[in-house]
């Protein structure tokens, strides 16, 4: 089952926003790898998962500190627990492809982001409706 867009994961910042669906379709992108055992396509999808994040994390912290967000220290260390742990599901899935190993990862993928959105990211909400939605402070 695909991941979607739906508007209540909106926090009210075009590019968080932006960001937030384009990590949608990279990781329906690893789960289809998954699903199709296709190490090539799950390797591929990974790698932009972690290159993109990290650019997302970093956008994000920038804009939460510029709006005024007191959690941004929170934040960049959620940021960085979420990455760790996709770099450790990385090594879980490596030359072993195990249904469990593929189970956990599915799951781990699903809940990284909505997860990550729904409990710390909407912390912010308040913070950025103060702005218009195409604030950006860079």
């Amino acid at each position: 089952m695909s991941l979607e867009w739906r508007e209540q994961l909106s926090v009210g910042n075009d590019l968080i926003d932006s960001d937030h669906k384009h990590l949608i379709e990279i990781i329906n992108l690893a789960k289809h790898g998954l699903t199709n055992r296709s190490r090539t396509e799950l390797t591929t999808a990974l790698d932009s998962l972690s290159k993109y994040s990290k650019i997302h994390f970093s956008r994000e912290e920038l804009i939460a500190d510029a709006v005024g967000y007191g959690e941004v220290s929170h934040l960049q260390a959620s940021h960085a627990g979420l990455l760790e742990n996709l770099e450790q599901l990385k090594a879980e899935i490596g030359e072993v492809w195990t249904e469990a190993a593929a189970v956990n990862f599915s799951g781990f993928l699903r809940n990284w982001l909505l997860n990550h959105v729904i409990k710390e990211d909407m912390l912010m909400k308040p913070f950025l409706k103060k702005f218009s939605p195409r604030f950006d402070p860079r």
